[in-house]
Parts: structure tokens; sequence; C-alpha cells
């Protein structure tokens, strides 16, 4: 029987033991380590764990990682040089440029100047349009995480109403996309839901598959879920907490006690999603090496 619990730690380590084989492969072949670069500005706490986890993961499997790192009053010229520093340097196959930027950086110009060759995060408008029409590129690495989430704990997908609520350009929309593309584990009906969206929980209620990636802690409440529903939660948030030895716990935009005793399968935070989204930026990159997506 399966588990009520979807264990994406569990799930993403069998996938670096996959990367781990298929990089050892290559070096036994001649052939260079693929080579991942993320590029932070500033010293946003969320994103200095995110660099750190992707460098550790990275090292697990045999990838090389390298950090560039900007103060925060680094200009967007500045960052423009290093981003076309990068895609012109032969030994790195992907990289990243850690999102929030300052305010004074203009995001989406950053995230244009990337080589789409280059932009294993799959922000750049050329792989999120090669996406939307079903032709390879590299998937943002969160929803691409939530599609081989789905598919490796065999949650049947096609046919079924899949309620997603958020609409941002990093995780629901082009999540949203994804699970309604004519492909093997998609093929569902897709809502996309939004802060302006009437009648919410009427809709909640529809779902078989509800994605969480709200940003909101504790938004989804057991009313709001069918019961024997799948529930995904991307959200993570820190909750002060005095018992804890850090000051806090973390939680995600599901009431994961109230909402664990209604539903067939649920993700925890953490230890559900986020491990996926730092394994698939590890699969973006070794598409990349191996030229892949974007043939040579």
């Amino acid at each position: 029987m399966k588990s009520k619990v979807i264990d994406g730690k569990a799930i993403a380590a069998k996938i670096k033991k996959e990367i781990a084989a298929e990089v050892a492969a290559m070096i036994d072949n001649d052939v260079k380590a693929p080579h991942l670069v993320a590029v932070i500005v500033g010293d946003d706490a969320a994103s200095q764990t995110y660099v750190t986890s992707k460098e550790n993961a990275c090292r697990s499997v045999g990838i090389t990682s390298s950090v560039y790192r900007l103060e925060s009053a680094a200009t967007e010229k500045e960052l423009l040089e290093m981003v076309q520093f990068l895609n012109h340097d032969p030994d790195v196959d992907g990289f990243i440029v850690q999102l929030p930027l300052p305010d004074h950086i203009d995001t989406d110009k950053i995230i244009q100047a990337i080589d789409p060759k280059k932009d294993v995060d799959g922000f750049h408008p050329e792989n999120a349009g090669r996406m939307m029409l079903g032709l390879p590129s590299y998937h943002a690495a969160t929803p691409f995480g939530i599609m081989e989430l789905l598919r490796r704990s065999k949650i049947e997908v096609t046919g079924k109403h899949v309620v997603v609520l958020g609409r941002s350009n990093i995780v629901g929309t082009p999540l949203s996309v994804m699970l309604s593309r004519k492909a093997a584990g998609a093929d569902a009906t897709v809502t996309l839901c939004h802060s302006r969206t009437a009648n919410l929980k009427a809709i909640t209620l529809q779902a078989d598959i509800l994605v969480a990636a709200i940003g909101k802690c504790g938004f989804v409440t057991a009313d709001m879920v069918k019961p024997g529903a799948v529930v995904v939660d991307v959200g993570i948030h820190r909750v002060e907490d005095a018992s804890k030895e850090k000051g806090y716990h973390l939680a995600g935009d599901v009431d994961y006690k109230q909402v664990f005793e209604k539903v067939a399968h649920i993700t925890p935070v953490p230890g559900g999603v986020g491990p996926m989204t730092i394994v698939s930026l590890l699969q973006n990159t070794l598409a990349a090496a191996k030229h892949s997506i974007y043939q040579e």
C-alpha cells in the first residue's frame, strides 16, 4: 500500500543516484563533469541557504559547482557583465542567477540576458515558450520536481482535475501548462487560481490533486480539501517556535495536521517539494552538459 506521505527526500535521493551514475560514466569516458554556477547578489538568508544546499547536492553527484557572490550594492551593469561572462565561458554548462534580486536591479532584464542554452533555471522567455509549445526545453525546477514527484509516486494525473493555487511565473503558471500537456504523466484538466479568484473554496473542493503555491502559511485548511485528494504543498515558511533549538519550525501553505486526516496523499514541509527542486536543477545541468535540449 502506498504511503500517505509523499517522501520527496527519498525520491530525490534516488534521482541523485541516477545522476551520479551518469556523471561517473561521463568522467570514465574522458568527458568533463557538468559545471553549474550560481550567482548571488546580496545576503538574503533564504537565498544563501538555497545556494549552499545546491553546492552540497552538486558535490554529492559529482557535478562541479561554483558560486559568484556580489554585494547588495552591485549595479545592474555589473551583474549583466557577469552574466555575459558566464554565457561565453566554455567551461560552464549552466548557471542560475539567484532570486530575489535587490530592488534596483531589473530581474526581467537579467533573466533575458542569460543564454537560453545555459538557462538551467528555465526562466528565460525562450525556454518558457518552448515549454508552452511542448518543445524540448529546460523546465523551471520546482514544477519539474513536482511532475517527477507525482510520476515516481505513481499518482495518476491523466484525466484528473488539478487545482493550482498561485500563478507565479516560477511555479504556478508553468506547472499548470506542464500538467495540461498531452504527454505521459500529464493530460490533466487544470484550474489555475489566484488572489482574485471568486468562490475559491468551491473550486478547491473539486480538486483531485491540489497544489498549494500561494505563499501564505497554513492557507489551505481541511474544509477546502476533498476527501481522498492528493495535496502538494509548495510553500515554506519560518514560524516562530520557542520549543525549537533554532527558535522556529518550518511550515507550508497547507495546515498539515488538519488536512492529513482527509487526504489520500500529501507532501510534508520540509521534505516534500523542496528536495525535488534542487534535484531538478541537477537534472537540467546534466542535460545542458549532454546538449540534450539544445542540439549542437
